[in-house]
């Protein structure tokens, strides 16, 4: 896939905050097609596959779940069967929206790359998995890769195994693997630092709470945005909390069209609305009282005012010292003789 600042990639990243029902993916589907998003992701895999039987869960997923039953418990209520998956992209199909969805084991890889999505999305927790990384790369799909958690080493190991098991082209997230994100843990100028070191697509996948730092990405050149979002933030699951809901969703999507609206071209001319507004605003050469032709313009009888349809008064001294060609009255614009 192509991607540029000019039309910022939105992904409304449902992952599993559909709390294993379908009925609620199709109502996050609705939803993110209402607030105007380009893409919907989900997260497919199987849960046995994913995590041992001993695996714990993070802190975040402790607080937000009220419970310290394991990661595998946990995912076993929050997974969706592959035929589910293909009637949620069927479903996307009608709706107009992209779907897409991040794949977590290698089945999971091998099942979406029959519904033939153009880009693969590999999550941070990936990053440092070689095997699964070639099973990404050996679909030959583009891919999207978020770096949270990853120093720069670690992005570059990626991207070589990328492309030497054959991936399509790449882009990169920038995001912090914590949920919701503290403010002083965003660290948005990294983008700039994956852009540079590896001359590829940056955008920014977004854990914290609120929209301003989507907003703030799409306005350092975000070229993608990813945001978790959810139908309602009080439900039960791992992820609710530092989702939006629909209308904050929608409100994002408006902000970012807004900046990249903004940002324009990076030519600095005057624009359509500046070149009317120029005469109002800007000021030209005028008497400063009566003056009589034949007499000589000086300080003291020329003065600046708007408008600015006159001479400019940027040529105040070529205008001194010259001869009125004709009778000027007060405030009326200069004029030069031939």
């Amino acid at each position: 896939m192509t991607f540029s600042d000019k039309h910022i990639f939105i992904i409304a990243e449902a992952g599993v905050n559909h709390n294993g029902s379908m009925e609620t993916a199709r109502r996050m589907i609705d939803a993110a097609c209402e607030a105007g998003v380009d893409a919907i992701k989900f997260q497919t895999f199987r849960s046995e596959k994913l995590v041992s039987r001993t695996a714990q869960k993070a802190d975040y997923q402790k607080r937000n779940t009220h419970s310290d039953d394991s990661q595998l418990s946990m995912l076993k209520k929050l997974e969706l069967r592959f035929d589910q998956f293909a009637e949620l992209k069927r479903y996307c199909d009608e709706k107009g929206v992209l779907f897409l969805s991040t794949p977590f084991d290698f089945d999971s890889i091998a099942f979406l790359d029959t519904l033939a999505l153009p880009v693969f999305k590999i999550p941070s927790g990936e990053i440092t998995n070689l095997p699964y990384l070639q099973a990404v790369a050996e679909t030959h799909r583009d891919v999207i890769l978020s770096t949270g958690m990853a120093e720069l080493a670690e992005v570059e190991a990626a991207l070589s195994a990328l492309r030497r098991y054959g991936a399509g082209s790449i882009a990169l997230l920038h995001c912090t693997t914590e949920y919701p994100t503290p403010m002083r843990e965003v660290n948005l100028r990294a983008m700039e630092t994956l852009r540079k070191a590896f001359s590829l697509p940056v955008g920014y996948s977004d854990h914290t709470a609120g929209i301003e730092v989507s907003v703030a990405a799409a306005a350092l050149g975000a070229c993608i945005l990813e945001k978790h979002f959810t139908l309602d933030r009080n439900m039960e699951g791992p992820d609710h909390k530092a989702s939006l809901e629909p209308d904050e969703l929608a409100a994002l999507v408006r902000s970012v069209r807004n900046v990249e609206a903004a940002l324009g071209d990076g030519d600095k001319k005057p624009t359509p609305s500046e070149a009317r507004n120029r005469p109002v605003a800007r000021k030209s050469i005028v008497a400063a009282c009566d003056i009589r032709a034949g007499e000589t313009f000086t300080t003291e009888n020329l003065t600046v005012k708007r408008p600015g349809s006159g001479i400019s008064p940027m040529r105040w001294y070529e205008v001194l010292g010259q001869t009125a060609p004709r009778d000027f009255a007060a405030d009326e614009l200069i004029e030069l003789g031939k």
